[in-house]
């Protein structure tokens, strides 16, 4: 399937120019490196979104199970200066 986008010639050329700099054939070849960039840092969001709400359910099935934990610095501090 074919598309047609619209963009202003300003984008154009600037696409142009970072196609010459990266030693590319075309634009086309460059939209398509961009979008599977693109694709690729949505996928690592993702990834990184469902890690951090793991991160809290195990944060607080442990809250339910112990309480509060204390700070443990302290107690790192003290062991090193042994």
């Amino acid at each position: 399937m074919s598309q047609t986008l619209i963009i202003s010639d300003t984008l154009y050329s600037q696409l142009q120019t970072t196609t010459r700099t990266r030693g590319l054939d075309s634009i086309e070849e460059l939209l398509r490196q961009l979008v599977e960039m693109w694709q690729s840092r949505v996928g690592d969001l993702r990834h990184r979104q469902e890690v951090g709400h793991r991160i809290d359910v195990l944060r607080e099935r442990l809250y339910t199970k112990y309480g509060e934990m204390s700070d443990s610095v302290e107690l790192i501090r003290v062991d090193r200066e042994r």
